[in-house]
């Protein structure tokens, strides 16, 4: 497994897709935190507050993430190295895996950038240091396990298609739909809510963690991978 994850990095980085989807995150959280007017602008809030970052960057993701992962077998089953990959001595679910942890790594090094919004928010903070560490722990706990739903839906979209702009269409759907789709299906006996993602999210980066949260994305993962390596065997 570890082979095919230092391909899959070594892939990113050596074309631009790497650095260029670390730029897009970079770019477009910077300004509509920093400068652009808005709900999302933490200047304009007058609080040194992370929320409006932990509100954006799910989005921000939803589209990135799926850009990340569209080739990740479509490539490999357009070029027809699909089959050359399957002859090597490594089994069908570190091939899957592999591939999986190396779009995780991906971005994970796109969010190590964002720390330093913490170290800005906490000396902006009157007086200096005033920050719910508590909370932002929480939320950067909630985005990585988000991150770790996504990236496993975006895999999975993969196998669909040859075409990576179908499985980068099919992977924005389902992340919308499971993250944003079940919000507002409320009742007084059934809180549907609670089935999608951003209400687990939420909940996560309040800085409450509860197991209930954490294994529903760790049970969304995991779902995802196994049906990605199901199908590739029926193929």
């Amino acid at each position: 497994m570890i082979p095919i994850i230092k391909r899959e990095i070594n892939s990113f980085f050596s074309s631009t897709i790497g650095y260029l989807v670390i730029a897009v995150f970079l770019v477009i959280n910077g300004l509509f935190l920093w400068l652009f007017n808005g709900n999302f602008n933490i200047l304009d809030s007058g609080f040194a507050d992370l929320s409006p970052y932990f509100e954006l960057a799910p989005w921000v993701l939803l589209f990135l993430i799926p850009a990340v992962c569209m080739r990740a077998f479509s490539d490999e089953m357009k070029m027809g190295t699909m089959e050359l990959l399957l002859t090597k001595p490594i089994s069908l679910k570190e091939i899957v895996l592999g591939k999986y942890f190396g779009a995780v790594i991906l971005i994970i090094i796109a969010l190590i950038p964002t720390l330093l919004y913490v170290y800005t928010i906490s000396e902006l903070g009157n007086p200096i240091g005033n920050l719910d560490v508590g909370s932002t722990v929480g939320s950067y706990i909630g985005l990585l396990f988000l991150v770790f739903a996504y990236t496993s839906i975006g895999i999975f979209s993969s196998t669909l298609s040859q075409n990576q702009i179908v499985a980068f269409i099919v992977a924005v759907f389902l992340c919308f739909a499971l993250y944003y789709g079940f919000e507002g299906f409320n009742s007084s006996s059934f809180n549907i809510s609670q089935l999608g993602m951003k209400a687990h999210f939420d909940s996560v980066a309040r800085g409450v963690l509860d197991t209930r949260d954490l294994l529903y994305f760790l049970s969304m993962t995991v779902f995802f991978i196994g049906i990605t390596i199901f199908k590739l065997k029926k193929q």
